[in-house]
């Protein structure tokens, strides 16, 4: 059998030889000092030897406790390693993720299916915000959010390009009532609290003066606003990718292409001490994957809407 010391106890003298103070070792055990004192104690009485030398105000290591205090240290570390490793094994590997809601049900969700066959013991905990980014205080471990540039204070990578346009039902077009940016005038202009991009940056964009619309509908999600737009109450701004299959169906369009149009980023945020979590970093790698077939999918859209475009329509877009 292995003639072992009380593991209390060595945890205890650890702890107080890293720091050299036995009220910094109670603090980092949640213990009180006297308890490590007298933890202490009783390994050097089990051990039969000094380990510490005690003054009036300080304790110091012996050499004996020097030397033994870095082989516990090294063991101990190496114990924590492979016990982490033995549970890691052990339960079942999850990823948490954060992300805007529309973007979540409208374009996450249905690609979940193709990581979920690529991956099928990865359990995915989905999470819906906009709220600022904090590791610390909240319990996920990628966060997706849209945004113009990285985020400080984490590791930020881009893996798809928003391209925000006016979006309308494709009866507006169909019905010749909507066939260049100053026909606005006569349709519902939909706003929501949550947009990225107000109709005022998008006309001074799409280089016309600013135009009133016959009416305004104000929602505060992005996905009420989107919806009231595919019921024909009006046009809104919204991203192209989230409505790419609907206007692939004809049941939405965008009547002006890209003119006009902003450009951000989606970023999968994650902690800097999830760098090196393979979980994490697949995920982020299939988030990358779809995020190009999304940005082809659009860049083959607008090839195709640039074909279709008069030359007179083109003459009214540049004025």
């Amino acid at each position: 059998m292995r003639k072992l010391p009380p593991l209390n106890a060595l945890k205890a003298f650890e702890a107080a030889a890293r720091h050299v103070s036995f009220t910094k070792a109670a603090a980092e055990l949640h213990v009180t000092h006297g308890a490590v004192s007298r933890q202490v104690l009783l390994l050097e009485d089990w051990l039969g030897v000094t380990l510490f030398q005690r003054g009036a105000s300080q304790v110091g290591l012996t050499s004996s406790g020097r030397a033994y205090a870095q082989e516990v240290t090294s063991l101990l570390d190496r114990l924590t390693v492979v016990t982490a490793q033995v549970m890691e094994k052990a339960a079942p590997a999850a990823i948490s993720v954060s992300a805007p809601p529309t973007f979540t049900m409208r374009w996450l969700i249905p690609r979940l299916s193709t990581y979920q066959r690529k991956r099928p013991g990865i359990e995915v905990r989905l999470t819906t915000s906009i709220a600022p980014v904090h590791f610390q205080e909240n319990n996920y471990d990628i966060a997706i959010r849209g945004a113009l540039e990285p985020m400080t204070g984490c590791d930020s990578v881009p893996f798809m390009t928003e391209t925000i346009v006016p979006i309308c039902h494709a009866d507006f077009v169909e019905s010749g009532g909507l066939r260049s940016p100053e026909d606005l005038a006569r349709h519902t202009l939909i706003r929501y609290s949550t947009e990225p991009y107000a109709w005022s940056t998008w006309f001074d964009a799409a280089g016309i003066p600013e135009i009133a619309g016959a009416g305004t509908l104000h929602f505060e999600q992005m996905f009420f606003a989107l919806q009231a737009a595919a019921e024909g109450l009006g046009v809104v701004l919204v991203p192209l990718f989230l409505v790419a299959d609907d206007i692939v169906a004809g049941k939405l369009c965008a009547p002006f292409g890209l003119h006009g149009a902003m450009l951000r980023h989606y970023y999968a945020n994650t902690s800097p001490a999830s760098t090196h979590n393979a979980v994490i970093a697949d995920f982020r790698a299939w988030l990358i994957e779809e995020g190009r077939g999304t940005e082809q999918a659009i860049n083959i859209w607008a090839q195709e809407t640039l074909k279709q475009v008069t030359p007179s329509a083109r003459r009214r877009r540049r004025k």
